[in-house]
């Protein structure tokens, strides 16, 4: 399995080169040359499996310059009892009439950047070795909040590599900050941004696709790689999860083998989204893929109307992760749907670059209904749906995960479909607990982050998460702010160059 450049259909670079460089040269994503098949049987011999099993057997298909032997060892220390709270790594809830949670946040930092990010050291490493790479690598991450903490976790002390994260300044929540702010780790760097997101992204982008600075690192026996969802390393992992979750409803006696499912993912950078079309391309049976999005709704007008438009207002919500307006994974997706047309691609997105929006063709739009629908909601219906759970289930989620229920309920109610349906919920409620608080309560409260989580604990009886409790007594570490200009520059000071 070799992999090929969204912008450039000649590259073709092994799995192990794809994960060391994480972006093409030409700022083009990698992807791989075909969508390896499961079927049916393969699907429901994977529910027989430990999650570290069934994730090595995802890996087989698409690391196919890996041995078996290397997979392994990535999988058996990545998705283990010492890393994750749950034997499970990741846990399906039931939660009402053939809906069902994949709780994706039992990991160190408790959200679904985990279930990649705790593996993606070990590919990372293992690839470089396979290449004889001799240069110390780099990782660059822009963040709107949950990646950040869970790469700095992820690459803590790993021999060869160092990591610098961005994050906007004013958009994550305090418990994210302090997460972050608190990092340990001697080869860690944590920086804030005066801008949002897309800043931390563009300007990561634009450190990675320059020349003279690629050209410093060389120099200096550095090379850069990328620990956000354009490197192939980060994405396929979140492929296993829904082939795993498929696997294990059939294993339960939930759905028979072969029935199809609905997939609902609050999403903004559309990479947890784009797994889940690669497992339904390698057989999954799914029927629905439903894109939920807060306020900032670029992704829901998009697949509506095949318009990607980033010239909008940008809001600061009670889901921050998702507070994005340039969602680089859907390059991966158009690639596909083009027929793998790098020239369209980039025109698309050299359009997005000078003018902030592109319109697909017909074809694309029809083949983007075919597979997906989409909605939003504000945050007023977020805790809406928060407290609307709670009350009717006793059961507590975070507002990420609110946004993809109120979006599924819209959808369900529009069109009638009852499908059964995995609500991929993607973090802690802990992480935003003042909000999550506000939903449960219906009131604000002025009392400080800890105790809004104990308050949060008393009446969810959810255990606070050990990674979150030991935060109250560590020490900042990391409090530099800068301009969202000067970040080659920081960057370039802090390797010493």
């Amino acid at each position: 399995m070799f992999y090929n450049s969204t912008r450039n259909s000649s590259v073709k670079v092994s799995s192990a080169e794809a994960i060391t460089q994480g972006i093409s040269a030409e700022g083009g994503l990698f992807v791989p040359e075909s969508i390896p098949e499961l079927s049916l049987d393969e699907i429901k011999a994977v529910g027989e499996m430990k999650y570290a099993d069934r994730a090595a057997y995802v890996f087989s298909k698409y690391l196919t310059d890996f041995t078996e032997a290397e997979i392994h060892y990535c999988t058996d220390n990545a998705y283990s009892t010492k890393n994750f709270e749950t034997e499970s790594i990741s846990e399906l809830a039931h939660l009402f009439d053939g809906t069902y949670m994949l709780e994706l946040w039992h990991g160190p930092t408790c959200a679904f950047k985990d279930m990649a990010l705790q593996i993606l050291p070990y590919f990372l490493t293992t690839s470089a070795k396979k290449i004889n790479l001799d240069k110390k690598i780099v990782i660059l991450v822009a963040t709107s909040g949950d990646t950040g903490k869970a790469a700095l976790e992820g690459f803590k002390d790993v021999e060869g590599t160092s990591i610098m994260v961005f994050y906007p300044e004013d958009g994550v929540s305090p418990m994210q900050k302090r997460q972050m702010k608190t990092q340990e780790g001697a080869n860690v760097g944590v920086c804030a941004i005066k801008g949002n997101f897309d800043d931390c992204q563009n300007g990561v982008k634009a450190i990675f696709t320059n020349d003279e600075v690629k050209k410093a690192l060389d120099e200096n026996g550095m090379m850069f790689s990328s620990a956000n969802s354009i490197n192939w390393g980060r994405l396929v992992p979140q492929v296993v999860y829904y082939v795993s979750a498929y696997a294990e409803l059939v294993k339960d006696g939930e759905i028979n083998l072969g029935d199809k499912i609905n997939i609902v993912v609050p999403t903004g950078n559309f990479g947890n989204i784009l797994a889940a079309y690669y497992a339904k391309h390698m057989g999954v049976p799914v029927n629905k893929l439903i894109c939920a999005s807060n306020i900032n709704n670029v992704l829901t007008d998009f697949i509506n109307t095949g318009v990607y438009d980033r010239n909008r207002q940008f809001y600061a919500t009670v889901s921050p992760s998702m507070d994005i307006l340039i969602s680089s994974n859907l390059e991966r997706l158009l690639y596909l749907m083009t027929g793998r047309n790098d020239a369209q691609i980039r025109e698309w997105f050299g359009k997005l670059a000078s003018e902030g929006r592109y319109e697909v063709t017909a074809d694309v739009k029809n083949k983007l209904h075919e597979e997906f629908c989409a909605g939003f909601c504000n945050d007023d219906e977020t805790k809406a749906t928060i407290h609307a759970i709670y009350e009717k289930y006793g059961y507590t989620c975070d507002t990420h995960t609110a946004v993809a229920v109120k979006v599924y309920n819209d959808y369900k109610e529009a069109t009638g479909d009852t499908t059964k349906t995995v609500i991929a919920s993607t973090a802690s409620p802990y992480k935003f607990s003042a909000a999550v608080l506000e939903a449960l309560e219906g009131k604000t409260s002025d009392i400080d982050e800890y105790d809004k989580v104990d308050r949060i604990a008393e009446l969810s009886k959810l255990d606070i998460p050990a990674a979150l409790a030991d935060l109250r007594n560590k020490p900042e570490r990391f409090n530099d702010v800068i301009d969202k200009s000067e970040q080659k520059e920081y960057v370039l000071g802090k390797l010493g160059i």
